[in-house]
Formats: C-alpha cells, sequence, structure tokens
C-alpha cells in the first residue's frame, strides 16, 4: 500500500497507475451534484452571477483544491448544532453523475484526485490525462470506516444553502484507503470492465437457444 500525502505533485501523479493501493493523508474537501453545479455555473463558465460570499468561498476553497483532492461524499455529521462537527459515515457518492462537469473542475481548481465510486468516463478520463490527475475508487458500504480515517473537520462551506450532504466539508484524513482505477495514462479499469462486460453479453446473445 502506498502512502501518499495531499497536496500531491504532478510527478507523484504520473508515477500512479491503474491498479495501484494508495493511503491518502493530508487536507481534502467533499463536493458533489450541487457543488460541481456551483462550480461551473459561477466561476467556470460564468453563466450565473455570484451570490453572498460566493466569491470570499472561491478564493478559499481554491488553496484547498489546487494540487489537491476533491471527494464525492454526502457525509453524516454530528455536532451541527453546537459546529464541534464529527463525521459520522463518509461513504462514496456514484461518480458518474459528475462526468459532465468533472474535467473541466479538474482543469480549472488544478485538481490531482477525484474520489468517488463506480468510475467516470471519457470526458473525465482526457481530464486525468491532461491535468494531469487520477480518480481514486473508494469502497462503498464502508462508510463509518471511512469516517474513522478524518481526523478533524476544519471547516465547511454552504451549509445552510446547500445542506450537510451538499456542502463542501474541509476534513483532515489519515490514510485514506483507495485504489487507483482512472490513472493520468489513459487507462481506466471501469472503461475495460465495460467492455469485457460487453462482450459477454454479446457471446450470450448470440448463443443458439
Amino acid at each position: 500500500m502506498r502512502e501518499i500525502s495531499i497536496p500531491i505533485s504532478d510527478e507523484t501523479i504520473r508515477s500512479l497507475h491503474v491498479g495501484d493501493p494508495v493511503e491518502l493523508s493530508g487536507i481534502m474537501m467533499t463536493g458533489r451534484d450541487t457543488v460541481h453545479k456551483w462550480m461551473i455555473e459561477t466561476f467556470i463558465k460564468k453563466t450565473r452571477e455570484p451570490q453572498g460570499n460566493d466569491l470570499q468561498i472561491y478564493e478559499e476553497i481554491r488553496k484547498y483544491l489546487d494540487q489537491g483532492v476533491l471527494y464525492h461524499c454526502g457525509p453524516v455529521v454530528s455536532g451541527i448544532e453546537t459546529r464541534e462537527y464529527k463525521f459520522v459515515a463518509a461513504g462514496p457518492t456514484t461518480s458518474i453523475r459528475e462526468e459532465p462537469y468533472q474535467a473541466d473542475v479538474m482543469k480549472h481548481f488544478h485538481l490531482k484526485g477525484v474520489i468517488g465510486k463506480g468510475g467516470m468516463g471519457a470526458k473525465t478520463l482526457q481530464g486525468c490525462m491532461d491535468t494531469p490527475g487520477v480518480y481514486f475508487h473508494a469502497v462503498g458500504g464502508a462508510a463509518t470506516f471511512l469516517a474513522q480515517t478524518v481526523q478533524k473537520v476544519l471547516g465547511v462551506y454552504k451549509l445552510e444553502e446547500f445542506g450537510v450532504p451538499e456542502a463542501m466539508w474541509v476534513i483532515d484524513v489519515r490514510k485514506f484507503p483507495v485504489v487507483v482505477t482512472m490513472d493520468s495514462h489513459g487507462q481506466s479499469k471501469h472503461s475495460l470492465l465495460d467492455e469485457s462486460s460487453h462482450k459477454v453479453l454479446d457471446d450470450l446473445l448470440a448463443r443458439p437457444y
């Protein structure tokens, strides 16, 4: 198991390949559908005007995302009323929902890693090659275990507006376990599985009955 610290250099990213098991340590941020849509519309394509403290938040999250990691996660968090935040569950969200946005977000913020489950498509794979970056697959169904890697919640953005699952949580993690399933060299474990699955299906359909 290779241990990697966040922020992550381009050199380290280029050294990673599909199938590599990794433990991540450092500061990462969560972000799902609402966050990606907000980033794209407000700061990348600029189809909406910044609202409230959007510009201030943008400047603050940039320092976490530059050479950083974005986790597709809608956590269960205790201590909301007292602001003594603690992650109770931190399982990965299905990542393909962010396919329309991810490559643009990676490029804009210089993201080095995206964590989720289920993999992503061709546009994100191209983003991994161009940025460069990688897609880390986290184990679904291990939400409580993954929450135990969160040493501290450093902050949260858009909590009241987006709600707990969709807010941007800044967390300090130690030995967060993932596997590289899309790398910066154009390899995707998910596309290979799709191809092999389609081949099996085609063979089954071609059999006479």
